[in-house]
């Protein structure tokens, strides 16, 4: 491929997808914020996070099936439509007068299955548009566009609860995801991918299945796959806690809910930034390693502090450990997996990242209305630490994560 025409092409699809991505935060930080501040409840926020997870887990292996069979970018046309109508459905509805906290539920649901047919289909379709050389650069400046977006998303969201309504907030989110959708429909050309090419002789299941050989066959990938299974379990209370944890402990303010937005998506242009220019460590895993114990450390500090702003700077820390864990995480899996086959290891990838969530909510969430969460983050900071020794230490992975320049193909 010619360099103008990949870079073409990466402007314009980076370009859509935030966009899409800056009208879906908006509605998901006023949605988050709507429940906490109605109801201050751990097992509310918890239900809320189950119905945005546990959608994407149970659509996870059909959809990564989807994106190797089929063309990937009408995928993430169609989970961006989806997703659109969905939210202007609702917004008539509230402009109806039927606001109740139930339908954001249900609208997470909506929400939670079009991520799941995007995700894979996005993780998937990078590798086939970017050079392999520069896949961990355009990771990272994906990463800070996106951690831009919620940068603006949280003070433009706090802004708008202010001055207008909730349904408002949901019909800019109809328009960004329609620009995204035409950016991608008109503009963005790709040839469709080599299996999405053939005639499709096996069935869906025969292919997940495939997948899940695949995976088998690759010990780093096993490896790789129970390390996050426990990672996203004790990322739990620091993702989706620390809102919750501020109106209790610091106030109810919305300013406060913007400020750690603020800091943790400030934290994230920079680590975006770093990782792109720095690349990493030449062996990725000791990347991951590093940001681990990152936000291991930040986790375990934001049970600690008694100060607002202090809490605040960890929170940006956590924010920079973010692209320095994500980009060579993705890039690693992009490298080293056949390309017909990215599609399902996503979509296995998300069925960890969806159901180990809402398991972790299960446990901690319920929790959290008997014991303080500063308690929780203590615990999980630690368990955090421990399991980044075991990363940096576990050969297998170790092996995987060295560079590939020499390799062939």
């Amino acid at each position: 491929m010619s360099t103008s025409n990949w870079k073409r092409n990466i402007i314009l699809f980076l370009s859509s997808q935030t966009i899409s991505l800056f009208g879906s935060a908006l509605v998901q930080y006023a949605m988050m914020w709507h429940i906490s501040l109605t109801t201050e409840s751990g097992v509310m926020m918890t239900l809320y996070i189950i119905c945005g997870f546990i959608p994407t887990f149970i659509l996870s292996p059909f959809a990564g099936v989807w994106a190797d069979r089929f063309n990937r970018k009408l995928l993430i046309i169609f989970a961006d439509a989806l997703i659109a109508v969905a939210t202007l459905i609702l917004a008539i509805l509230f402009l109806m007068g039927h606001d109740s906290i139930w339908l954001l539920f249900v609208m997470a649901v909506i929400r939670a299955f079009g991520t799941g047919i995007q995700t894979p289909a996005v993780g998937a379709i990078l590798p086939q548009i970017v050079p392999k050389e520069k896949l961990t650069q355009v990771n990272g400046i994906n990463g800070t566009l996106q951690a831009i977006m919620t940068f603006v998303a949280p003070m433009a969201s706090a802004a708008l609860m202010t001055m207008a309504s909730l349904e408002i907030i949901f019909f800019i989110d109809v328009i960004t995801a329609t620009i995204a959708i035409l950016t991608l429909l008109l503009f963005f050309k790709i040839p469709v991918h080599e299996k999405a090419a053939e005639k499709q002789t096996t069935s869906y299941f025969s292919d997940f299945m495939q997948g899940i050989t695949y995976i088998k066959q690759h010990d780093f990938l096993k490896s790789f796959f129970l390390f996050f299974a426990v990672f996203f379990i004790l990322m739990a209370p620091a993702a989706f806690l620390t809102p919750l944890q501020v109106i209790r402990s610091f106030g109810n303010e919305v300013w406060r809910l913007t400020a750690i937005e603020i800091a943790f998506s400030v934290g994230m242009m920079a680590g975006g930034g770093f990782i792109a220019a720095w690349g990493g460590f030449k062996n990725k895993v000791l990347t991951m390693t590093l940001a681990s114990l990152l936000m291991g450390a930040c986790t375990l500090a934001l049970g600690l502090v008694p100060v607002f702003w202090i809490y605040l700077v960890f929170m940006a820390v956590f924010g920079v450990a973010m692209p320095l864990f994500n980009t060579p995480t993705m890039v690693l899996v992009q490298e080293r997996v056949e390309e017909s086959y990215l599609g399902r290891i996503f979509g296995v990838f998300g069925m960890i990242s969806t159901s180990m969530m809402p398991v972790g909510m299960l446990i901690f969430g319920p929790i959290a209305d008997v014991i303080q969460i500063e308690w929780l983050l203590i615990g999980t900071g630690l368990l955090i630490l421990i399991l980044a020794v075991f990363l940096g230490r576990n050969k297998i992975l170790l092996e995987a994560g060295k560079p590939i320049a020499n390799e062939q193909g």
